[in-house]
């Protein structure tokens, strides 16, 4: 019997607030409030995606702000981010860094400030409760002015050290140049922040390497297209700029057709660092540990490969240098038990 991926030590560093809830929970609070929710957020679910062209972006986000709807308290907040951590514990996640963009509920919870501060403390709650590190990434909409992502790196900056450790760029890539964000990320950067956009995901590698000339990625979300340029690939792992490959986020959007054919392995031999996500599970219907049986099931990972992904995801996280150190640990005393 192989080793149990559930309790291989690891660190989760692409999930995003909304996305991480438990579906049942969506379930729950909607009808709590008489809220009516679409079919394919509930007899057909999970949904079938394809974002590849706008139109199917178009229906993710719809899918994906009907889903931010039902969190309208903060009791709801503080729900959501305790479920999650439990959630990430049972894969054996120890270090999860989940992003936010506290302007899709400033509204409804007093501000930007009032917001970032309320998820920070659920954040903090959470983690006592489940016994895992939990860090928060602050994120930009691209498809908002730039501005808008200018005011939340500033907002972010003074949360460095509270708990907010990177700052980040999601939504569609094909809406907004990274460049028209290069002072957001110096904003960001300047205050000590990790800067980890998103790229390579509905783009292509070009979309990589500006996420990391323009805006000076430590990490880069999703990056999976940075396979198709050998010599991007090779800068990446000569710079150990780490991607967050999301295989089911990858098929879900339409990015790949079969999880056989996100370029995982290929990623990997070139010596890119590699950190596996969730992305949005409430959308695409698999957590993290799903993404660990992928590498083993379909890119045919052995133990020991397994086991270096757990690093790499470990190695590029914010943890602290003792938790890392007590992290690696435990990846290498998984491995070298025996397998059951």
């Amino acid at each position: 019997m192989p080793r149990p991926l559930h309790a291989l030590p690891k660190a989760h560093l692409h999930l995003h607030f909304t996305g991480s809830m438990r579906h049942a929970t969506l379930i729950e609070l909607a009808r709590e409030q008489g809220m009516h929710l679409p079919d394919a957020l509930e007899q057909d679910w999970p949904p079938k995606l394809r974002a590849t062209d706008e139109r199917g972006w178009f229906r993710f986000q719809r899918l994906y702000d009907i889903a931010r709807s039902v969190l309208t308290k903060p009791e709801h907040v503080y729900r959501l981010l305790r479920e999650t951590a439990e959630d990430e514990v049972a894969a054996g996640c120890q270090w999860l860094e989940i992003q936010v963009d506290p302007s899709g509920y400033a509204q409804r919870f007093g501000g930007l400030t009032a917001t970032l501060e309320l998820m920070l403390d659920a954040v903090d709650q959470a983690a006592a409760h489940a016994g895992i590190g939990i860090a928060v990434i602050v994120a930009a909409n691209r498809t908002r002015h730039p501005l808008d992502a200018n005011t939340l790196a500033r907002l972010a900056s003074q949360y460095t050290g509270k708990n907010v450790v990177g700052f980040g760029l999601s939504n569609d890539e094909r809406r907004g140049q990274a460049r028209e964000f290069e002072r957001a990320f110096r904003i960001a950067k300047r205050a000590g922040l990790l800067s980890v956009p998103h790229g390579g995901e509905l783009m292509g590698p070009r979309s990589v390497a500006q996420c990391v000339d323009d805006l000076g990625a430590d990490r880069v979300g999703h990056g999976v297209r940075a396979a198709e340029d050998e010599r991007l690939m090779q800068r990446l792992a000569d710079r150990q700029i780490c991607c967050e490959i999301c295989p089911t986020s990858n098929v879900g959007l339409g990015v790949a057709e079969e999880p056989k054919d996100v370029p995982l392995r290929k990623l990997f031999d070139a010596g890119v660092p590699i950190a596996l996500g969730a992305d949005d599970p409430l959308l695409f219907g698999t957590r993290l540990l799903r993404q660990y049986e992928l590498a083993r099931e379909v890119y045919e990972f052995s133990d020991a490969e397994v086991a270096e992904l757990a690093r790499q995801s470990i190695r590029s996280s914010t943890a602290p240098e003792s938790v890392r150190k007590e992290l690696l640990k435990g990846v290498d005393d998984w491995l070298a038990g025996s397998p059951e």
